[in-house]
């Protein structure tokens, strides 16, 4: 059973990604703004928000700017066409994704599905595979990542992009495909998306991000990350 915050300040909005999102596997719990939301957010157990952006009393930045202190809780952000440079600043905070208005029931659906899967995955310690590039090391098992044997802390989106480009060194991996492979629905937008959390990564796994020696851009056609030692499985 999950537990799934819908928060926006049109009624209808929350009532239509109910009935979206009815299902016996989720508890649903709705909020008007965001002050609403971080108060539901620390009495209960939330798996996943979504969050307006433009709310009254405190807005979705700075609710999630909030979260971000303390939880890497899935976010995926509601947010309006006109809404392009918002959409990027809430990625750059921490969203792990967001579906613009007017909503496709199918596409809601499935982005619920993938972040709640890489989130409860993240927290799940099955699996044996190990995987190393240089100073990089990645401990499916664990679901522990570490850069020179210190722990780096990822939200469950980074990790699955960095394991995607781990499991295949120096294989070139186009915006599109990782998107597909990480988020597990449709493409479009997908070039913003996939660069901020790449940029994410280079921040904590670089000592330079902006000369990276690991996670690569081919430009034009992708990202990648350089071989180090062969990868090692535990026995």
């Amino acid at each position: 059973m999950y537990n799934i915050l819908i928060c926006d300040d049109q009624k209808d909005i929350v009532h239509a990604l109910k009935i979206y999102l009815n299902s016996p596997d989720y508890t649903l719990f709705e909020a008007y703004d965001g002050k609403t939301a971080l108060d539901i957010c620390e009495k209960n157990d939330i798996h996943l928000l979504l969050l307006d952006i433009m709310m009254p009393i405190m807005d979705g930045i700075s609710v999630l700017s909030r979260i971000r202190e303390s939880s890497n809780l899935p976010v995926i952000f509601l947010t309006a066409k006109s809404e392009d440079s918002d959409k990027i600043l809430g990625l750059d905070i921490g969203a792990d994704d967001y579906i613009t208005k007017p909503f496709n029931p199918a596409e809601v659906c499935a982005r619920v599905r993938s972040a709640l899967r890489r989130y409860m995955q993240l927290g799940s310690r099955d699996g044996t595979q190990t995987l190393i590039a240089g100073p990089i090391e990645l401990d499916d098992g664990a679901k522990r990542v570490t850069l020179d044997g210190a722990d780096v802390a990822l939200t469950p989106t980074e990790y699955d992009i960095l394991k995607l480009l781990m499991t295949s060194p120096g294989i070139v991996f186009p915006p599109k495909k990782i998107y597909e492979k990480v988020w597990g629905g449709t493409s479009v937008g997908s070039e913003n998306t996939v660069a901020v959390h790449i940029r994410h990564l280079r921040e904590k796994l670089e000592i330079d991000p902006a000369s990276p020696r690991h996670i690569k851009v081919v430009w034009g056609q992708g990202y990648k990350i350089e071989k180090g030692r062969s990868e090692k499985d535990k026995g």
